[in-house]
């Protein structure tokens, strides 16, 4: 394991490295500390002379000056700790440097570790994303106008007038995968080593899915465990009785992970509720609630992930108080509606801005909103270069 903070030659180049991804890790003592845990000396090293897009072997010999077997097995372990995943396209292994969120923070907790501290990391993560005032990380995940991730509606509360698309349907998605995995969701797990546990009792093992080429690498690399279409649907089914909030990729084509999120350890729905509401793309869908039937019983408060509803005082005096929707914090998932007794819940379309169309289009938009684009298209440019000439 790290443990070598002192003196560290490569934490700072590490996290230029970092900061170049459209959600970087702001630099703090807790960072530091993190980082000095998952990377060795060594792979520090490597993963700052990574570019900022997949390089093959022969690049990273090019930029690192190592020799090709000793980076090569390097490399290999790396990827079995989740900070690189590596690919096979076209008969070559390319390899990437995973981001910090979402990366190599989650996959620390996405298996079972003997090689980490984890109780000691999970209070550093736990500290570094929940214990600065500023919010630095909470701004740099959540503040952007174009979100990292995006929330999916129940479908069988979506109106029968409304046609909904492949890219909103959970199920949909996971069908056109074709190839899926199943693992340990890294909010709960890493809950359980701060010694507290999910209020809805969520599983912590079995509950998130990743999907194509990401479940592939997570399969193989022991992160995530194979599952068939019907096996990942009966997961949706689960999460669904939980009242749990699906997130994926702020993206229509191949999202690569659905999870199944509760506010009191999902920490994307964490960053909603401490101040950053817009910072997981809504639904095309809202809560709208019939007020001559509600209650107010608050059933749809409790079953809320992200707090978005309130009681207020009945207007019609037939009873005292009756809820109310937080139009800016709803994400229109329709996890309360089943909660409710009286059926006063329904979902209703709703006006959003358009999904990116492809992961490269919304890591796009991302760099270009924090003016971060240009270290992007140049090495682009770069890669195709070399690699027309047979130089990668």
């Amino acid at each position: 394991m790290g443990h070598h903070l002192d003196g560290k030659s490569s934490i700072v180049p590490l996290i230029d490295r970092l900061n170049k991804y459209p959600v970087g890790l702001p630099d703090s003592d807790k960072l530091r500390q993190i980082l000095a845990i998952l990377f060795t000396e060594d792979e520090a090293f490597i993963a700052s002379r990574f570019p900022l897009t997949e390089a093959t072997l022969k690049e990273l010999v090019r930029s690192t000056g190592w020799e090709s077997a000793r980076l090569q097995a390097k490399l290999d372990e790396m990827a079995d700790k989740g900070l690189v995943m590596d690919t096979k396209y076209g008969g070559k292994t390319f390899y990437l440097l995973m981001p910090g969120l979402i990366g190599f923070f989650e996959f620390s907790f996405m298996k079972q570790r003997n090689d980490l501290p984890v109780a000691e990391l999970a209070q550093l993560m736990h500290e570094y994303l929940y214990g600065d005032p500023e919010q630095k990380m909470g701004r740099e995940f959540f503040a952007s106008k174009t979100p990292l991730t995006r929330s999916l509606p129940y479908e069988e509360h979506i109106p029968v007038s409304s046609q909904i698309a492949t890219y909103e349907s959970a199920r949909e998605i996971i069908k056109n995968a074709k190839y899926g995995g199943i693992g340990m969701c890294y909010c709960r797990h890493k809950k359980e080593h701060l010694n507290d546990s999910c209020k809805k009792n969520a599983p912590t093992r079995e509950i998130c899915i990743s999907l194509g080429t990401a479940a592939k690498f997570m399969v193989r690399r022991g992160f995530a465990e194979y599952r068939t279409t019907e096996q990942l649907l009966a997961v949706l089914d689960k999460a669904r009785d939980l009242r749990l909030t699906h997130i994926t990729d702020n993206i229509r084509h191949k999202p690569s992970f659905i999870c199944n999120c509760c506010s009191c350890c999902c920490e994307l729905l964490g960053g909603l509720l401490q101040g950053f509401p817009m910072g997981v793309a809504k639904t095309n869908y809202t809560l709208q609630i019939d007020s001559e039937t509600c209650l107010g019983c608050g059933l749809c408060h409790k079953a809320c992930n992200v707090a978005a509803l309130e009681t207020v005082a009945a207007e019609n005096g037939k009873r005292k108080k009756r809820m109310t929707v937080l139009a800016d914090n709803c994400l229109g998932c329709g996890a309360c509606i089943s909660a409710c007794p009286s059926k006063s819940l329904s979902l209703i379309p709703a006006s959003r801005p358009p999904i990116p169309e492809k992961k490269k289009d919304l890591f796009k938009a991302i760099l270009k909103e924090k003016k971060r684009l240009t270290p992007f298209v140049v090495s682009g440019i770069k890669n195709k270069i070399r690699r027309k000439f047979g130089m990668g």
